[in-house]
Parts: C-alpha cells; structure tokens; sequence
C-alpha cells in the first residue's frame, strides 16, 4: 500500500511526539506499505526542517533524511490539482493521485476538503492508527 506522508506529520515525529512517530516507523517497518514522496516533497521536507524556529539540530535533520532518502519511493508526479483551500499542499495530493497512494496521512484540517478531489483516504495520525496500525495482521 502506498503512502504520502504530509510534512507536519514528519515534524510532529521529529520533534518526538510518540503517535506520528510510530506511524512513521510503522510504514517503513512493513513490507507491504511504500512511503511515496515527489521530488517537490522531499525538498519541502528538507526546508521545513532546517526553520530555525523549530529548533532542530543539524544532526537530527541530517539524521531523519538520511533515514528518508532510501526508505521512500519518489514518484514522477505527472498531474496537477488545483486546490484553492491551500495551494502549497496541492503538491501532496497531486503525490498520492500520481502515485494511485492508498493513504495520505496528515495532521492539517485543510485537506477535509479535499477528499472530493483523489480516491486516497486522507486520514489524521490518529486515525491513521487506530484504523490501520492497530488493526494490521
């Protein structure tokens, strides 16, 4: 099953908040789930990351992209979407439509309204873990 992982979730892991940690580690543990990220993705991670305000250390930033770079599939994303709500995160759901992801996981509230626009179930951490984590094999 493939999976696009929105950046604040991938914060909220970094920054050692225990459920979209374990959501993280629970993609990338299982054979079966694939984190798709695009080229566009990837440097919106690196970016948000490296924000001063977070206080992220170097290492620790160097630390989770290493992790990131060989545990994702990085997808051409041949589509556009427009979503008004929030332009910036069209990049996600443009992602999962390319990819045909099962999953995009995310803590904004924005992408409620875009439900209407992909076929991937846009689920929160908790949902996300509660529907699919704890009830995995």
């Amino acid at each position: 099953m493939k999976v696009v992982i929105d950046t604040n979730v991938l914060v909220s892991a970094v920054l050692r908040d225990r459920d979209p940690e374990a959501v993280i580690l629970f993609v990338l543990e299982q054979d079966d789930f694939t984190w798709v990220v695009s080229d566009a993705i990837l440097t919106e991670y690196r970016n948000v990351l490296a924000r001063k305000r977070l206080g992220i250390s170097d290492l620790i930033q160097q630390r989770w992209l290493k992790l990131i770079g060989p545990l994702t599939s990085i997808v051409s994303v041949d589509q556009t979407i427009s979503f008004p709500r929030d332009p910036k995160d069209a990049k996600f759901l443009a992602c999962a439509l390319s990819a045909r992801a099962e999953f995009l996981i995310t803590g904004d509230r924005d992408f409620s309204e875009a439900r209407r626009l992909v076929s991937t179930k846009i689920l929160s951490i908790s949902q996300f873990k509660r529907l699919v984590c704890d009830n995995y094999p």
